[in-house]
């Protein structure tokens, strides 16, 4: 038996009324194992009229709680005391008409946004699936359900033959009855922000983080938030380079188009609607962020994105019409695809942040800035190095040592260590050995 209190087990000397708080938590929670007889310590305190309580005790879980816990009587040390196992529970337990769950070894009351997404979760639903009833069809834009049809005849050939547009998002389960849901405003309606303020998407090009120099805000249905966002960033505020193949000229973004597109997606589908902040996408002079409010499910922590995944979205509909449209897969592939994208195009891996309820994609806009060179395992003698050779176009034994104030040998050994890492090329012979970046930027 442990000594300690933890997720899963919690003391109490004697049997009281909050207590109940306890069990609640538990069944909301992961389940755990409540001990009547413990001090905090898990040092025995001993009950009396333990028969009483093994009587008392379920028949007031029961009819307080409306679950049935296990209530066996136990001896510690050679006193009496009682161990109480809570089984998680598939709906929310309430206690005098408040909700608890356990985080570490206290109990917690849910409130407020916490308990919204806790009740929805519990009852199998998502903020999507829930009917807006001041929205009517009136709000619904036809033009977009038939670019839709366009975009879902791949994944449902027999869209082209429906011509009733109240019938298919009923059959896309849009409709509830004969209302909107919220996913319909989101994915259709003329202007979702009419009834979500915060549906939008901010894009600003930052020149420091706080010296801001152009925003754009845009606004629309999901699938038009996509088809703008990308616009607005390809158009005017990144730029691309021109490469030809054979004679046919190609304008590659500086950062992938299909990275960003998959990234974007995410955060149009994934992010958490019921916050108050709209999307962000902050482009800087050597790195792009997007940012959506929205915490990633325990399922699936963040450094699980850059590996094969399960696919869990928080908006189930709006991920499936997206899914239909043919702009995302089902398998949590999503992410993985972001991470190649950017190496085929000679980038640095992105960096995915999950940070006080926000989800963050990094982009890099190449190798050899700082961040990354750190990631590679650089010292600071390198990294400078590396900015040196980005400036001149070269670095000699000669000019390491003279840059960090090292002798001969630690310029060489932490040289041939770049070279070894494949950053750096070296060129010539003895004493006129000199070292350049081995992939060129683009």
């Amino acid at each position: 038996m442990t000594n300690k209190e933890s997720q899963a087990v919690e003391y109490k000397q004697n049997w009281r009324n909050d207590c109940l708080k306890v069990i609640s938590a538990f069944a909301n929670s992961d389940g755990g194992v409540l001990i009547v007889g413990l001090d905090d310590r898990g040092k025995p305190f001993g009950l009396k009229n333990v028969k009483r309580l093994l009587e008392d005790i379920p028949n007031t879980i029961r009819n307080k709680l409306g679950i049935i816990p296990s209530v066996e009587p136990n001896k510690k040390n050679k006193k009496d005391i009682i161990n109480i196992a809570v089984t998680p529970c598939s709906v929310p337990i309430s206690y005098n008409g408040k909700y608890y769950i356990r985080s570490g070894s206290t109990v917690q009351e849910l409130q407020g946004k916490d308990l919204a997404d806790f009740l929805m979760k519990k009852l199998g639903s998502t903020w999507d699936d829930i009917v807006e009833e001041r929205a009517d069809f009136n709000e619904i834009d036809n033009h977009s359900i038939e670019k839709f049809k366009k975009y879902a005849v791949d994944r449902i050939p027999s869209i082209v033959n429906e011509i009733d547009n109240t019938a298919l998002l009923q059959k896309l389960n849009l409709i509830d009855d004969k209302d909107l849901k919220r996913a319909a405003v989101l994915l259709f309606s003329n202007d979702p922000q009419k009834f979500y303020l915060q549906s939008a998407v901010r894009i600003g090009k930052f020149l420091t983080d706080t010296e801001i120099q152009t925003t754009d805000i845009v606004e629309g249905n999901l699938f038009a938030q996509l088809e703008s966002a990308l616009e607005i960033l390809r158009t005017k505020y990144l730029v691309s380079n021109i490469k030809y193949e054979g004679i046919h000229r190609r304008d590659i973004l500086e950062y992938p188009y299909e990275a960003l597109r998959e990234a974007i997606i995410n955060a149009l589908i994934h992010r958490d609607y019921s916050g108050t902040s709209q999307i962000q996408i902050r482009v800087y002079p050597d790195k792009l962020m997007i940012m959506n409010e929205g915490k990633l499910p325990p399922e699936v922590p963040v450094e699980k994105l850059k590996t094969n995944h399960l696919s869990m979205p928080r908006n189930t509909l709006l991920a499936k019409i997206f899914y239909y449209a043919g702009f995302i897969e089902s398998w949590g592939h999503g992410t993985i695809k972001i991470v190649e994208n950017c190496i085929e195009q000679g980038l640095p891996e992105p960096d995915f942040i999950e940070e006080n309820g926000v989800m963050t994609v990094t982009f890099y806009k190449d190798k050899w800035n700082e961040e990354n060179l750190k990631k590679l395992g650089l010292n600071d003698r390198q990294i400078k190095a590396v900015m040196y050779v980005r400036e001149k176009g070269e670095i000699t034994n000669r000019e390491y040592q003279n840059i960090n104030t090292v002798s001969n040998k630690t310029a060489y050994l932490e040289l041939s260590n770049l070279a070894k890492k494949d950053i750096f090329k070296i060129f010539g012979k003895g004493k006129s050995v000199s070292y350049t970046l081995k992939v060129t930027e683009r």
